[in-house]
């Protein structure tokens, strides 16, 4: 079985496609995958407390540290930088599109 809960930016699997709480399930190669979209919103008060906890002590540091700092030292947010400035910060898409790139410092 597959729940593909990235489905809303485009999915995770090659075989995933959106699906509806009222046909939320179809098989493909013998694979059962579930991808409805916006699982979140069925249970919105319980996912509003997760994604708030999760991304909390984010929030807090760039309010104390500021947002180059927190850049800086966080190696995680970092790497999942794409654009700062108005500058795309990925050089793997600045030469796949031949977009300029500059490296965050």
């Amino acid at each position: 079985m597959i729940v593909d809960v990235a489905i809303d930016q485009g999915g995770s699997v090659e075989t995933s496609r959106p699906t509806t709480h009222e046909n939320p399930i179809y098989v493909v190669d013998g694979v059962v995958h579930y991808c409805v979209t916006n699982m979140p919103g069925a249970v919105a008060r319980t996912s509003t407390y997760a994604l708030t906890n999760a991304t909390f002590p984010y929030i807090l540091k760039v309010a104390n540290d500021g947002f180059k700092k927190w850049v800086r030292d966080s190696h995680e947010i970092r790497t999942a930088l794409n654009m700062t400035e108005g500058h795309l910060t990925i050089k793997e898409v600045s030469e796949t599109f031949d977009i300029p790139y500059k490296r965050f410092p």
